[in-house]
């Protein structure tokens, strides 16, 4: 892939979000990570206490000839709640704030666009949370956070979270399965 870009998003546990960009065509790679604090190099149990300014977050290398920014957006906002602050379901905290750390302007044009839309139709009733950041700086998460939906599909959470997840994503994108 040449003209690879890139995508952060914080959309509650990434475990979640992982799982669902996974399967999707024109994406490279998802890495689970924190991004937005003011710790350098944090470690989960340090982004789990609430207290870095890091949310736990992806990052989406894609090739834009096949899948588009928006196209992302969208199914980032169709599979978590934007508008819960700091929580995602039973994951409470800052470290789960629905979050989109935009790489440049255009990106940061086309989210907030986005969201206006999504309020001026009243998409979810109340209005969206998501919090828009210019992104500075990534860290992946530790290794066995890697992967983990893939690894682990009998685990009670990956059942009860991540499966209803993927269930919508199969369900309302159909055309972007891998």
């Amino acid at each position: 892939m040449s003209n690879k870009e890139i995508a952060v998003f914080g959309g509650g546990c990434f475990w979640c979000t992982e799982a669902v960009f996974q399967n999707l065509k024109g994406v490279e790679s998802v890495l689970p990570g924190y991004s937005g604090g003011n710790v350098s190099s944090p470690t989960y149990e340090q982004v789990s206490a609430g207290n870095t300014g890091h949310v736990e977050a992806i990052e989406i290398k894609f090739d834009p000839a096949q899948i588009s920014f928006e196209t992302l957006l969208n199914v980032f906002f169709a599979t978590h709640d934007p508008t819960q602050k700091n929580q995602q379901g039973h994951d409470i905290g800052p470290q789960y704030q629905s979050t989109v750390f935009y790489m440049d302007d255009r990106q940061k044009q086309i989210v907030e666009e986005f969201i206006k839309n999504l309020d001026s139709d009243n998409t979810y009733g109340s209005p969206v949370q998501t919090e828009v950041k210019a992104f500075d700086k990534f860290y992946p998460a530790e290794s066995y956070h890697r992967n983990y939906y893939n690894e682990n599909q009998d685990a009670p959470y990956c059942q009860v979270v991540i499966n209803p997840k993927l269930q919508k994503l199969r369900s309302k994108f159909v055309n972007l399965l891998k």
